[in-house]
């Protein structure tokens, strides 16, 4: 009788994480939402910046489906939006509710604006606390039951001018706020949190970084040969290796995070968005077409120039102020590192164990290379051309009957 041997279990788990970053990884950005609560004896000013693509998924306000949205359609649906958005939101002090302001809510108090990954519906009104504000308590609701994945970042003003970030979700809805001056170390916890939750959910820098580290446990035999990769005899001369793309893409990216982020440098956020796309693409294309071969961590530098500029997007989106600009540009930064080490803690041993496997060498290395590389085109011409591919598709076909 034939026995037939089955792939591993941690193959198959090794193979699944690629798949399913690939299948999560078409929103280039999680979803976010943008919460500025600033406190004035006993009246909090709101203003809360909703993403206008999680909205859409939600309600449905692109009601003629070719894939981009009017002011008109935000308009039409404004007392839903509303409706949806702010029940999510309470506020309390000193144990006692918070209630918006009579009319505050109106029709007139929507707008548009614009952050580094697309448009935002702004709402703004007043809550009104009725005692003076000493600590302010908030819980954060908002698509709890729709998307697990959907976070708040809270940005609280105190008086004094001291600030408070905080990311609320529905793993951790609630969060109270002192509105007295908080400690540097609490700011740098805040930042390095952010840090780590930015890196492990954005999924174009992941897969970038993946895409480079993949063929680390390989080695690549002479063009033309037909054994293309064999497998590493050791495991330190992969530990160079990853210790070398990793060093190359950190020094990179924290050139331009601290660069843009200072203000010292500033690029358009769609030239931004769709490098980092073609970052994603060369990598990936690089592991069936090799170009670089054992110099990947020339790729990992010059591509993580690129990436810190997106890097820089996110953090500048949580509203820095000046006296805490260094502090959150460091955690933010280390918060990114011990993000990505841990994502390489886990990968290596795995692709080390199974790398003479023809699994991992065609299954993984290059079956996942080619689908990652399908994905990065996809981004690069929506994020390029302001497209959705997926809308414009469904109104193509809606046009053609």
């Amino acid at each position: 009788m034939r026995v037939v041997r089955h792939p591993s279990l941690p193959l198959l788990g090794l193979t699944a994480l690629m798949c399913c970053y690939a299948t999560a990884a078409w929103p280039h950005k999680p979803s976010d939402s943008y919460l500025t609560l600033a406190a004035q004896g006993s009246v909090v000013s709101v203003r809360w910046d909703v993403a206008l693509r999680d909205l859409d998924a939600e309600l449905g306000l692109d009601v003629d489906d070719d894939g981009s949205l009017s002011w008109g359609e935000v308009r039409a649906r404004d007392r839903d939006i509303e409706a949806l958005v702010l029940p999510a939101l309470q506020a309390r002090a000193a144990g006692r509710p918070c209630v918006p302001e009579q009319n505050a809510s109106s029709a007139s108090s929507l707008a548009l604006d614009t952050h580094s990954d697309g448009t935002y519906v702004v709402l703004q009104y007043k809550l009104n606390c009725a005692v003076t504000l000493q600590n302010l308590e908030v819980e954060y609701r908002l698509f709890a039951s729709s998307d697990p994945s959907h976070r708040g970042i809270v940005r609280v003003l105190a008086e004094d001018g001291s600030t408070t970030t905080a990311v609320l979700g529905p793993d951790m809805p609630r969060r109270v706020f002192p509105l007295t001056s908080s400690s540097r170390l609490e700011t740098l916890r805040e930042f390095i949190v952010e840090g780590i939750w930015h890196i492990w959910l954005g999924f174009d820098h992941i897969l970038f970084l993946l895409a480079l580290l993949l063929p680390a446990v390989l080695v690549r035999g002479a063009p033309g040969a037909r054994a293309a990769w064999s497998p590493r005899p050791t495991l330190p001369p992969a530990l160079i290796e990853v210790l070398k793309i990793v060093t190359a893409f950190t020094i990179a990216h924290s050139i331009t995070l601290s660069a843009a982020v200072l203000g010292l440098v500033s690029l358009p956020s769609r030239i931004v968005e769709s490098g980092i796309a073609l970052t994603v693409f060369l990598s990936a294309i690089n592991n069936v077409r090799p170009v670089l071969r054992e110099r990947r961590w020339i790729a990992a530098f010059v591509f993580g120039l690129i990436h810190g500029f997106g890097f820089a997007s996110a953090l500048l989106d949580l509203g820095l102020t000046a006296g805490a600009l260094g502090l959150s540009l460091f955690g933010f930064n280390l918060g990114v590192e011990i993000g990505q080490l841990a994502i390489v803690a886990v990968f290596v041993p795995l692709a080390f164990m199974l790398r003479s496997t023809a699994i991992y060498q065609r299954g993984v290395l290059l079956g996942g290379s080619v689908v990652v590389a399908v994905i990065a085109v996809v981004w690069f011409i929506e994020r390029a051309w302001d497209l959705t591919l997926s809308g414009t598709l469904l109104a193509l076909l809606r046009s053609s009957r």
